[in-house]
C-alpha cells in the first residue's frame, strides 16, 4: 500500500514516491526525494542505455515499474530510433528517457530532433561534450541527464546546465571510461563536488547494491546487466542463462591495447578479441570486431562465436530472471531490510 496525497496532472506526488513499508527508511535517508520529484518517479532506478539493443518492450516496462526506461540511441538510424521513441509511448504514459552518445552516433542532431518532437520528457548525453546541446533541451522543458566518469566532467556537466549526472564505474558493462575509476570511488568523489542529484552506475543490481551508493552520496542508481535478466527484456535466451550462470571473474575488458575499454562477458567471440589484442590490432580493426552486428549477434542471436554480448561484474550476482516489477520491489525491500540491520550497530 502506499500513503496517497492528490494527484498531480501526471504521475506520483512526492508521498507517492514513498511506500509505506519503506516510508521511513526513505525520510531517514531524505535523499530519495529529490531525483524521484526532479524526473517524475516513483523508484529512484534508471535503466542504462543499452545503444543498439535497446528495445520498447523493456523500456516502457521499467518506466510502468516506476523506474526511467531509456532508449539508446547507439548508431541506429533516426528512423529506427523514433520507431521506438513511438511504440514506447504506447506502451506506456509514464516518462522515459532517449540515450544519445553524442561521439558514438553520426545522428545525434537528428535524434535530439526527435526527442523534441516527440516531447520526450528526460534526455540522457554521453561520450561527448554536452554543453552545446544543454540549452536546446532546455528550451523545451526537457530535463537532461549525463554520463560522466570523473569529478572534472561531472562538474562541467553542472556548469553547462545538466540536471543530473550519472557517474559510471568500469564495473559497468559495455563501452567504458579508459579512466578506469570504481563506483566505489567515483561516487562520493562526484557527490561532494556537484550540487545536482548524482546516479550511481557500474556494479549494482540488488538493494544491498542501492543502499550503498546512497550511503556513497549518490541519489538513485541506474542498472544495466540486471535488467538483461528480467521478463519483459527480449534478449535472447543464452544471453540471460549466461548471466544466471556467471561467476564473479567472468567479466573481461577488451580493447585496452588501443585505447577503447569495453566490458564484456567471457564467451568463445572474447576469447577471440583477447587473442586478437595480443597478436596485436589496430583501433580500426578493434571497432570492426566489435561492431553492433557482432553486438547483436551476441544478445539478440545467442552466438556467442560470431558475436559478443555487454556485461557488468554485477553478473555473478544475478541467479533469477524476474519481471522488472518484481526485481524493483525485491531491492528496495533489500535495502531497508539490510538499512535496518545495519542501524543497529549505530545504536
Amino acid at each position: 500500500m502506499r500513503t496517497r496525497t492528490t494527484q498531480e496532472s501526471h504521475g506520483f506526488s512526492r508521498v507517492e514516491c514513498q511506500d509505506l513499508y519503506i516510508t521511513y527508511f526513505l525520510r531517514s535517508v531524505n535523499i530519495m526525494n529529490n531525483v524521484c520529484r526532479l524526473l517524475d518517479l516513483r523508484y529512484p532506478i534508471i535503466q542504462g542505455g543499452m545503444g543498439n539493443i535497446s528495445n520498447a518492450e523493456l523500456a516502457s516496462a521499467v518506466s510502468e515499474a516506476g523506474g526511467l526506461g531509456t532508449i539508446g540511441a547507439g548508431t541506429m538510424p533516426p528512423d529506427e530510433v523514433e520507431a521506438l521513441i513511438v511504440e514506447t509511448k504506447r506502451r506506456t504514459s509514464r516518462p522515459f528517457a532517449v540515450n544519445i552518445p553524442l561521439q558514438v552516433t553520426p545522428h545525434a542532431t537528428e535524434i535530439a530532433e526527435l526527442v523534441i518532437q516527440h516531447q520526450v520528457s528526460v534526455v540522457s548525453l554521453s561520450a561527448g561534450n554536452p554543453a552545446p546541446w544543454i540549452p536546446r533541451f532546455a528550451e523545451h522543458g526537457i530535463k537532461v541527464i549525463v554520463v560522466v566518469a570523473s569529478v572534472s566532467q561531472a562538474k562541467k556537466a553542472e556548469a553547462a546546465g545538466a540536471d543530473v549526472v550519472v557517474a559510471e564505474g568500469y564495473e559497468a558493462a559495455g563501452i567504458n571510461s579508459p579512466l578506469e575509476l570504481t563506483t566505489m570511488t567515483l561516487i562520493p568523489q562526484v557527490a561532494r563536488a556537484v550540487r545536482i542529484p548524482v546516479i550511481a552506475a557500474g556494479g549494482i543490481g540488488d538493494g544491498r547494491g542501492l543502499l550503498a551508493a546512497l550511503a556513497l552520496g549518490a541519489q538513485g542508481v541506474q542498472l544495466g546487466t540486471r535488467l538483461v535478466a528480467t521478463k519483459e527484456a527480449p534478449f535472447h535466451e543464452a544471453y540471460k542463462r549466461r548471466l544466471i550462470e556467471a561467476k564473479e571473474n567472468e567479466t573481461v575488458i577488451v580493447g585496452r591495447s588501443v585505447g577503447r575499454i569495453r566490458r564484456v562477458m567471457r564467451t568463445p567471440y572474447a576469447e577471440k578479441l583477447l587473442e586478437y589484442e595480443r597478436q596485436g590490432m589496430s583501433p580500426e580493426q578493434f571497432q570492426q570486431y566489435t561492431s553492433e552486428d557482432r553486438h547483436r549477434r551476441g544478445a539478440l542471436s545467442g552466438d556467442f562465436d560470431e558475436g559478443f554480448i555487454n556485461a557488468g561484474q554485477i553478473a555473478g550476482l544475478i541467479d533469477d530472471v524476474p519481471t522488472v516489477a518484481e526485481l524493483f520491489e525485491q531491492m528496495m525491500t533489500e535495502a531497508k531490510t539490510q538499512w535496518q540491520s545495519l542501524s543497529e550497530l549505530f545504536r
